[in-house]
């Protein structure tokens, strides 16, 4: 098993035509990823790596039975392509877009939500189930490499740090189930503990490992979902950037959503509140992997 996507997910690529969507398919299709339609507006009847482009996303759903959604598309579209998505049943639904107005990515979530849908982002570089199927830019041509399939569950809110982590796994021989980059925005389409629990409920899940930062409530969220036991696996968290506190609060470095406004968004904070309800604590990346092996999870893979 997998969260969210396997080897059985129909993709469909919106803003497939541009540098980056033509890109990411290539790299997605070399994957494995069964992608089987793209929309760009206009650009219906053409194809992008013999994949048929139509012109919206009904038509594309159609013809096609796409089941998922990756978006290539600028902050300002980023709502409406994801209503359009909404609209057609399409989940999970990979936002890549960031920098979006507040309300406007509100209003995208909350479509997504309100439809029982899943919408992973915004500002996200995608999700892999290892072995199966990738959506987005995660992992570039990579991908095989650093994300050996195994029995390991990854949520992270920065993506890069997503990869580091697998890679770190990876050199240890731990292999990945699913990894997903829940998006670097003030607003995403769910929490790191609904991710979690995603995990808690996977047979084929056997620990978890988060990445968090200053700022937002998904850390603190998780702490109390430990707590009151309705996470059983073990959890392995690490969370950084301890210098913000030398700045003035609501100074965001990297994500606009790293950025600690109050007491309990601040990273020390958040790994006292995951190690006091019974999460591992990990510094480095390094550290992860011999947490896991100390925990008796060696061989995951």
């Amino acid at each position: 098993m997998s969260i969210l996507v396997d080897e059985d997910t129909r993709v469909l690529v919106q803003g497939i035509t541009g540098a980056l969507g033509r890109t990411d398919t290539r790299l997605c299709l070399e994957y494995g990823t069964s992608i089987v339609a793209g929309v760009t507006p206009g650009r219906g009847g053409s194809e992008v790596e013999a994949v048929p482009v139509f012109d919206t996303v009904a038509e594309a759903v159609n013809a096609t039975g796409a089941t998922a959604a990756v978006q290539y598309v600028p902050s300002q579209a980023a709502t409406s392509a994801t209503l359009e998505a909404v609209e057609s049943g399409l989940s999970p639904i990979v936002a890549i877009a960031e920098n979006l107005p507040r309300h406007d990515a509100l209003r995208a979530c909350d479509a997504a939500r309100s439809h029982g849908l899943v919408l992973v982002g915004f500002n996200t570089n995608g999700l892999i189930s290892a072995g199966k199927t990738k959506l987005g830019g995660i992992g570039g041509a990579r991908a095989n490499e650093l994300f050996p399939p195994g029995r390991i569950g990854v949520c992270s809110r920065s993506g890069g740090m997503a990869v580091e982590i697998c890679a770190a796994l990876a050199r240890r021989g731990f292999g990945v189930s699913t990894c997903v980059s829940m998006g670097g925005e003030a607003t995403t389409g769910r929490t790191m503990t609904e991710y979690v629990l995603l995990f808690e409920a996977d047979d084929d899940t056997d620990a978890i490992v988060v990445f968090g930062e200053p700022g937002t409530d998904n850390e603190g969220d998780l702490a109390t979902a430990i707590a009151e036991s309705k996470i059983a696996k073990p959890v392995v968290a690490m969370v950084v950037g301890d210098f913000q506190d030398a700045y003035e609060w609501g100074t965001s470095f990297g994500h606009i959503s790293a950025m600690a406004q109050q007491e309990e968004e601040r990273s020390v904070v958040k790994r006292q509140l995951l190690q006091d309800a019974g999460a591992q604590i990990a510094l480095r990346t390094e550290e992860i992997p011999a947490i896991l092996t100390k925990i008796g999870k060696e061989g995951s893979r």
